[in-house]
């Protein structure tokens, strides 16, 4: 499949993909192994602040414990080092979106060593049992991109985290992208690529006039008569058995430095509709996946009727879908921006963030 984007003139766009989790079993002497797990991480970006981090496991024993030890390291076996870069001094645990125990104690993490955050009550829970989620905020991301690191999930009877005291133990693996986020899963395959596509090209229907590259998307010869349209090939591939999907949003509309905006297309995701004529002032995407979930005008909505477009927003939006593994599956996203005689002058910029979430 296929699916594109556009900006207007100036527009610098960082494309964010985001790695989330290969699952690698640890053994740990007298303790369960937990299964089916993931890590996902709110932001992947290198040495990105205020990350959260949500660890979802299977397999939990119903057992008492005092202490969930979250622990990110080089080894699997938690004998190398935390990742460089990664401040881990100001991790809170959000109980609120956390459900491996009750909480109705109160839990404190702390990490008086980086890469280590040590979940503790001194009256303790018993853990619920089957499927048990922790999420940490405020976790600096390591600054390096492209290496793999392991995250060891470790829950204790006592709340000091001894070893010979644990009941559960996990392991997945994790990825710190540039400019890229994907989540990875147990035992997973997924790659996720953004090229470039030329100016020679259309999208569903409609010609480009610019020539994209992976990580930018420079509209240049806008006009009131002329639109910018661009594109880039949104390439998948992975063995995920409940598929992918791939969202988009921008950080912000086009803003100049004087703070003025381009107006968003009217269009929105689950109800995308025609471009304006030239001369007029918008800004949106289209895609040409032809079987995103059914919602809003269906699966086809931005091909059927063809060419047509939604406004971008700050949350997540599908432009591709698979509700099972694929190979080499192919989308384009466009982008295309319009600007009116009343529109006014400067450099206008946004960044695009594209992310691919597995299912396993």
């Amino acid at each position: 499949m296929h699916k594109l984007r556009k900006f207007s003139s100036g527009i610098i766009v960082s494309l964010v993909v985001f790695f989330g989790l290969l699952m690698l079993p640890r053994l740990v002497a007298h303790a369960a192994t937990l299964t089916t797990g993931s890590l996902s991480i709110s932001d992947s970006r290198p040495s990105t602040a205020s990350v959260t981090y949500t660890a979802t496991f299977s397999n939990v024993s119903n057992s008492a414990i005092k202490c969930i030890q979250m622990q990110f390291d080089t080894q699997s076996d938690g004998a190398g080092s935390a990742p460089t870069g990664m401040v881990t001094s100001g991790a809170t645990y959000n109980a609120a979106g956390s459900d491996y125990v009750p909480d109705v104690q109160s839990w404190t993490a702390a990490s008086s060593t980086a890469g280590l955050v040590k979940i503790t009550n001194a009256t303790g829970e018993t853990a619920a049992g089957g499927t048990g989620i922790v999420v940490l905020t405020g976790i600096t991301n390591g600054s390096t991109a492209e290496t793999s690191y392991f995250m060891i999930l470790t829950t204790f009877t006592d709340d000091a985290c001894t070893g010979g005291n644990e009941v559960d133990t996990g392991t997945v693996k994790f990825i710190y992208t540039t400019g890229q986020l994907v989540s990875l899963t147990i035992d997973p395959s997924l790659t996720f690529t953004v090229d470039a596509v030329a100016d020679t090209e259309t999208v569903n229907g409609e010609d480009l006039t610019i020539t994209t590259t992976d990580g930018t998307i420079p509209f240049t010869g806008v006009t009131v008569s002329a639109n910018g349209v661009g594109a880039h090939l949104l390439t998948v591939n992975t063995n995920a058995g409940g598929g992918y999907t791939v969202y988009t949003r921008y950080t912000a509309a086009l803003t100049n430095v004087a703070s003025d905006t381009i107006t968003d297309h009217t269009g929105t995701n689950a109800q995308p509709s025609s471009f304006p004529s030239v001369g007029t002032e918008a800004f949106g995407y289209t895609t040409t996946d032809t079987t995103l979930t059914a919602t809003g005008d269906g699966a086809d909505r931005f091909t059927t009727p063809a060419n047509q477009w939604a406004a971008f927003t700050t949350g997540n939006l599908e432009v591709a879908y698979s509700a099972g593994p694929v190979s080499n599956e192919e989308t384009t996203i466009g982008y295309q921006v319009g600007v009116a005689g009343a529109t006014e002058a400067g450099v206008y910029n946004t960044t695009i963030i594209l992310t691919a979430t597995p299912t396993y």
